[in-house]
């Protein structure tokens, strides 16, 4: 599974789906752009591990944390003042967690595509 030329691997709890979804949205980019990509990207990127165990943190007083991390602001105040949705969306979030990562890690990739891309 591991492939030393790729620098994706090194990122925590990648999955094979997500190493593909960047080979391929990287194959047009030149080298230059790709290692530019992977630098912006690096940065970007989050953990499903550590959106679970954040949204655990819900179950404490602190719900919606995940949501504020994943850029849904809205959806943080809310989880925030009605406590997960009655703890219901929170156990949502821990059953989705890697949806909810994924999803936002997609967002990620295609907007530092288009800042690698800009540089010529």
């Amino acid at each position: 599974m591991y492939a030393p030329n790729n620098p994706y691997y090194t990122f925590s709890g990648i999955t094979p789906e997500e190493v593909l979804f960047l080979q391929q949205a990287t194959a047009e980019l030149d080298e230059q752009q790709k290692n530019r990509f992977y630098g912006i990207y690096s940065t970007k990127r989050k953990n499903p591990q550590d959106i679970l165990l954040v949204s655990l943190l819900g179950f404490v007083g602190f719900a919606g944390i995940q949501r504020f991390m994943l850029g849904q602001i809205g959806m943080g105040l809310l989880y925030f003042f009605t406590a997960g949705l009655c703890f219901i969306g929170t156990i949502v979030d821990l059953v989705n967690h890697k949806n909810l990562t994924n999803e936002y890690n997609k967002q990620m990739a295609y907007e530092s595509f288009q800042i690698a891309k800009m540089y010529q």
